[in-house]
């Protein structure tokens, strides 16, 4: 999708992400049900893989911005990693995270908070590594000011993420050359990860992109 054919939705809104973590909390402590992971689990793991892959230290500091049931969080842990942080300003989200963390016995490796990422957050120190897998693009979707909240978004990464440290995003809606237009002034590409692709009326594509960039050492 062009920027120019972004149209504000209310899947960028904190109404519907309250309803909808409202709802899938109700059905963990009914039934057992961890929720929907955004984009398949495929896509969890192709970042958790590329993180080990990279003989990334154990202990540094992860940041899942827009954690919603806080999983990606879950499979690093049990990767190793223990020094991990999930944000979202859904309070039912939290929730949710911190009891699947407790039954996956992972509660000690991560630290979760109800902040808005845009607003409230401010972390006492830097991250080493940030990730978003659909945070951005519910951002994009917000029907006030979408443009101010890409802007905002990117000002909060740089403030939050060390210099030289990594971003990995995950998108559904925004192409590989869209995010580096998106990120290009501050990042520069590092890596992308493999996604499945599809082919229709003779064109191939991809469906998601998932792509890692490097913040620059502006100092």
């Amino acid at each position: 999708m062009s920027e120019t054919d972004f149209c504000p939705s209310a899947l960028g809104t904190k109404e519907h992400w309250d309803a909808v973590y409202s709802r899938e909390l109700k059905s963990f402590q009914e039934y057992g049900d961890e929720g929907e992971i955004w984009f398949g689990e495929g896509s969890m793991s192709r970042v958790v893989r590329w993180i080990n892959a990279q003989k990334i230290p154990r202990s540094s500091s992860i940041l899942d911005i827009g954690t919603g049931n806080g999983m990606l969080l879950v499979e690093l842990a049990k990767a190793g990693y223990s020094n991990l942080m999930g944000v979202d300003y859904c309070a039912d989200a939290i929730a949710l995270a911190r009891s699947i963390c407790e039954q996956e016995e992972v509660s000690q490796s991560v630290n979760l908070q109800v902040t808005d990422f845009l607003g409230s957050f401010s972390p006492s120190e830097q991250f080493d590594i940030c990730l978003d897998k659909g945070t951005f693009d519910a951002v994009s979707l917000d029907p006030s000011n979408t443009q101010g909240k890409r802007s905002q978004y990117l000002n909060v990464l740089c403030t939050v993420l060390k210099p030289k440290g990594l971003f990995i995003i995950t998108s559904c809606n925004w192409t590989k050359e869209e995010l580096i237009k998106q990120f290009g002034k501050e990042f520069e590409i590092k890596d992308e990860l493999p996604t499945p692709s599809f082919s229709f009326g003779g064109q191939s594509g991809h469906s998601v992109t998932a792509l890692v960039f490097q913040r620059r050492d502006n100092s």
